[in-house]
């Protein structure tokens, strides 16, 4: 129960309930420096240079001080207020706790006019006849070892503890990594104390210092991995509220009585350029990973601060939806720590905060002075909440586009086929790697590709004229356009992030449009949202164009083994072919036709030149260099006019006039 498991989780749970008593007197100001000794027997020494554990007799008991907080439950410096403001400590057990799991355990204090200690085993007294756990065992009352003479200025504590191998798992160890971790974060939290970390495990002997005097700033600094949109804030405040705790009364029984607490609140914060979130939460000295009462009042007061300032200052309108704790928390990098006396927590390991008015005070004092940063009128604060809350708005946005992009997509199961656009003309096969799927431009085209396709394994899918630029669209817009959704929801393999490859619905996506500047413009729209949304297809070499001809040649005289017509698919091959033609003494029917469109092909026309696989010519989709290719799609149809006016300029004098298609 107090020490969580009994696996190396709950073995280091013991050697920090000892490294916290020292902490504790760092925090009273009665500790500069914690030394922790990991030794190649297996146990763990624990030095800190505070005030000592009192030695001399308890009134009530008779015994050493030193015997009663190692034996007793509740008898730490911790319980009933006496010796400490604001501790780590919970019921004033861990100390004993720690005794009764240890096969051995030696404590030694340093205060005038001796240093004297005591051994336990099993949180028994006694006297062992050896150095380790394993030689035999007096048990005996009171102090039982006397050392060096020590002077009044030099005081301390030394614990050496070895963990009961009845009770922890064999494979069950002290982990130095985590122990640097936490011993790092100490450092930060407690200002001016110095630990040092010692493993003599192993070849060769490790040691570590830790020591910041900036505090829970200079933390923040630490964890941020991003660049900064603000500089580190700090909000400060205290506030008193009552609590009923049991107390020992005079007859030593336990009486609940209503006590006043003060609780401060200390909290640095910055947000970043980044998305991910890097919070972390302290009661006094004590890491509270899994959050509690202080976490959640933070996390309220943050959100409420930001929505009451941007709704003051119409950054959010009167339409839009309040920002949430996501959009709040995204980039941010916190460090948040309560000092109180006696807190509550959820298990003597106090991984979350149970005290109840720390919800309510640490959401007022955060929220007022995270509202005076906001509504601040000095110049540097005024921009940097400016942009701090211009990313807020920006993850709400982006929270809510994908939202919707979410609901947008075709959920893929074969029944629910019904929620396809009706204009859908399917295929019956089912295999990914053989079917495909013409996006056609216009209904006409569409009437002609229905009975020029081979149905078994040739979908279609028409669209009205130009699709939304999404190079310059934000997600939303694009969600709202009905061409787009339904390309996204007939391809079937979502978009952005969460595409997925292995779902799409066709082994090949063909865009068949008009062999215009029309239809080139809208091929042109179609690879930018698929570049853009549905990249892997395009990777992956499944997207191509179909290449219909531009002029059909009628032979009147057509010599043997030469087909009736003939199909050409610029100006340049029709020139060539008239010419090959008249050189052949071919003739043919004047004028030669040309198409203004795909619906002008009757269905053979356009099967034998544009959908059967054994004639027709398709254009594959490639990339080279994601990121050039992203930088022409840039410049093409982003939303910067300037470099693309220069391109067109540019290219102004490699153009025909006469090819022009006007």
């Amino acid at each position: 129960m107090y020490i969580g498991s009994t696996d190396t989780r709950g073995l280091m749970q013991c050697l920090w309930e000892i490294i916290d008593n020292g902490v504790d007197e760092a925090l009273a100001g009665a500790a500069k420096s914690i030394e922790v000794t990991l030794h190649p027997d297996g146990s763990a020494e624990v030095y800190d240079d505070g005030r000592g554990i009192p030695i001399d007799k308890e009134p009530k008991t008779g015994l050493p001080g030193l015997e009663v907080v190692y034996t007793k439950l509740h008898a730490g410096g911790k319980f009933g207020g006496g010796s400490y403001v604001a501790t780590g400590g919970l019921h004033g057990v861990g100390a004993s706790v720690v005794n009764a799991v240890s096969s051995r355990l030696d404590v030694d204090v340093d205060r005038a006019p001796a240093q004297q200690g005591m051994s336990f085993q099993r949180g028994v007294p006694g006297v062992f006849a050896g150095e380790g756990p394993e030689g035999s065992f007096t048990a005996r009352s009171g102090l039982t070892r006397k050392g060096r003479k020590v002077t009044k200025s030099k005081t301390g504590t030394r614990v050496r503890f070895w963990p009961d191998r009845q009770i922890f798992t064999k494979d069950a160890d002290f982990v130095f990594e985590g122990l640097l971790g936490r011993a790092r974060q100490t450092s930060f939290i407690v200002p001016g104390l110095e630990l040092v970390i010692r493993n003599l495990r192993g070849d060769t002997p490790v040691e570590e210092k830790f020591r910041h005097d900036g505090g829970i700033a200079e933390f923040a600094e630490y964890l941020a991995g991003d660049e900064p949109v603000t500089d580190i804030l700090r909000l400060q405040g205290s506030e008193t509220f009552t609590e009923t705790v049991p107390m020992l009364d005079s007859k030593g029984h336990m009486t609940p009585q209503e006590v006043e607490r003060e609780l401060s609140v200390d909290v640095a914060l910055r947000w970043g350029t980044g998305y991910d979130t890097e919070l972390r939460s302290f009661v006094n000295v004590i890491a509270t990973p899994k959050g509690g009462t202080h976490v959640s009042g933070f996390e309220t007061a943050v959100t409420q601060a930001f929505n009451d300032v941007m709704r003051s200052a119409k950054v959010l309108k009167v339409n839009d939806d309040n920002v949430i704790k996501d959009d709040v928390l995204e980039g941010l990098t916190a460090v948040v720590t309560v000092r109180l006396a006696e807190p509550q927590f959820e298990g003597q390991t106090k991984e979350i905060l149970g005290t109840p008015a720390a919800r309510g005070i640490v959401r007022k004092v955060v929220s007022a002075e995270l509202k005076k940063f906001l509504t601040s009128t000095k110049r540097a604060e005024k921009a940097q909440a400016r942009l701090v809350m211009e990313k807020v708005l920006g993850a709400s946005k982006t929270r809510i586009a994908a939202r919707q992009h979410k609901e947008t997509q075709r959920r893929k199961n074969a029944l629910e086929s019904s929620a396809l656009p009706a204009k859908l003309a399917d295929c019956r096969a089912n295999d990914n790697d053989r079917t495909e799927l013409f996006i056609v431009e216009g209904d006409s085209a569409l009437g002609t590709a229905k009975l020029a396709r081979d149905s078994e394994f040739q979908a279609l899918l028409p669209i009205r004229g130009k699709i939304l630029n999404v190079q310059k669209a934000s997600v939303g817009d694009m969600l709202k356009n009905a061409e787009c959704a339904s390309i996204i929801q007939v391809v079937g393999a979502g978009s952005g992030r969460t595409f997925d490859l292995e779902a799409r619905r066709y082994g090949r996506i063909i865009f068949m449009a008009d062999a215009d500047s029309d239809g080139a413009h809208i091929r042109c729209l179609l690879a930018t949202l698929f570049f853009r949304y549905m990249p892997e297809l395009v990777h992956e070499g499944r997207v191509y164009t179909a290449v219909p001809p531009l002029h059909r040649i009628e032979l009147t005289n057509p010599k043997k083994g030469m087909d009736k017509y003939v199909y050409t698919y610029s100006d340049d091959e029709l020139q060539r072919k008239l010419a090959e033609l008249t050189k052949k003494n071919v003739r043919w029917k004047d004028p030669v036709q040309r198409y203004k469109g795909l619906g002008e092909m009757d269905a053979d026309q356009l099967a034998e030149t544009t959908m059967d696989p054994r004639h027709r010519t398709l254009r594959r989709l490639t990339i080279d260099s994601a990121e050039s290719a992203s930088d022409v799609f840039e410049l093409l149809m982003g939303s910067d006019v300037a470099p693309r006016k220069e391109f067109i300029v540019q290219g102004a004098y490699e153009v025909d006039v006469e090819a022009l298609d006007a």
